[in-house]
């Protein structure tokens, strides 16, 4: 048997509105040399007659806004996959992904969060039928989904770590290879992790050492396109990827990432939006954030919110 994780974020760019990271695991009844055939095989073949991508890079599934149908649909079945259900509320979403370690009291809109109907946009039903349809189709292709996780990361809790001395890019290391941690077996058991590239970094060497104790890291490459490595202590692959999605771990963490942000920026415009009907709502990212802090200064300041719980610094 070997362990398969997947990593990937969503919110890596943007002022406003929280990062998000998550991991699934899949376990592949096949060595560590053969699991990444058997795993791709088991998924084409399991979701082989579902219209459209179930699983890829959220960019192709959610585009501008089109699409969010498709992409709650993609992150629900995962989720049911692992956990036996599908959840009804945000508070249960976040329960099932374990999302709870985000810092008190939270950010504005977590009222609105707390209050959240889901799914959305996707029908419940169907949801459930295709979990029914495809958990079996991947066990007789020798392949489980084991766990579909998440950290989020609003903006004060960024900034805090922005003054503990990180950089961005720190971060979304940090928080990713602490979630694969939690995640690796403690058994043994071969690993493969696959992380899609965190920004420009190429070198992960010891970051890996630190967050899996691992007293020998040994590089196979570090290139403009992979950095890989291998743990022989615990038995372990370690590759980052240019483009990371086109494998299904990863894909499914892209999805679940952005379905869990564009969730939040659904809250937080809703919140804000409440507080000043004039005011357009936001994605978050860089020009756009910058007009909507302007238009929002006098509402913020109204509810006596500090910036750096609204806008990420980096």
């Amino acid at each position: 048997m070997t362990l398969v994780i997947g990593t990937d974020e969503a919110g890596y760019g943007p002022n406003l509105g929280p990062l998000v990271v998550a991991a699934t695991a899949w376990r592949v009844a096949a060595d560590a040399a053969d699991a990444e055939r058997v795993l791709a095989t088991a998924v084409a073949e399991a979701v082989a007659d579902h219209d459209g991508p179930l699983w890829a890079d959220s960019k192709r599934i959610y585009r501008g806004g089109d699409g969010f149908a498709a992409l709650e649909r993609g992150a629900l079945v995962a989720l049911a996959l692992a956990a036996g259900g599908l959840p009804r509320s945000w508070p249960a979403l976040a329960a099932a992904l374990l999302c709870e370690r985000d810092e008190a009291p939270g950010p504005p809109e977590a009222a609105r969060l707390a209050s959240m109907a889901l799914p959305t946009d996707a029908d419940a039903d169907a949801c459930l039928a295709l979990t029914a349809r495809i958990g079996p189709r991947l066990s007789s292709g020798s392949v489980s989904l084991v766990a579909v996780r998440c950290r989020i990361v609003q903006p004060a809790a960024f900034n805090a770590l922005l003054d503990a001395g990180l950089n961005k890019s720190d971060i979304l290391s940090r928080i990713t290879l602490e979630l694969a941690a939690e995640l690796a077996a403690d058994d043994g058991e071969p690993m493969l992790l696959w992380c899609d590239r965190h920004g420009g970094r190429r070198r992960y060497a010891p970051l890996l050492a630190r967050h899996f104790a691992e007293p020998l890291v040994r590089v196979v490459e570090e290139t403009a396109s992979r950095s890989a490595y291998e743990l022989p202590a615990t038995a372990c692959r370690v590759e980052f990827d240019v483009g990371g999605e086109s494998r299904a771990p990863v894909a499914v963490a892209s999805v679940t990432a952005k379905y869990v942000r564009e969730l939040s920026m659904r809250a937080f415009n809703t919140h804000w939006s409440a507080l000043d009907s004039s005011l357009a709502p936001t994605a978050g990212y860089p020009v756009d954030a910058a007009r909507w802090r302007r238009e929002a200064t006098p509402s913020v300041t109204a509810a006596g919110i500090p910036w750096d719980a609204v806008w990420r610094r980096a």
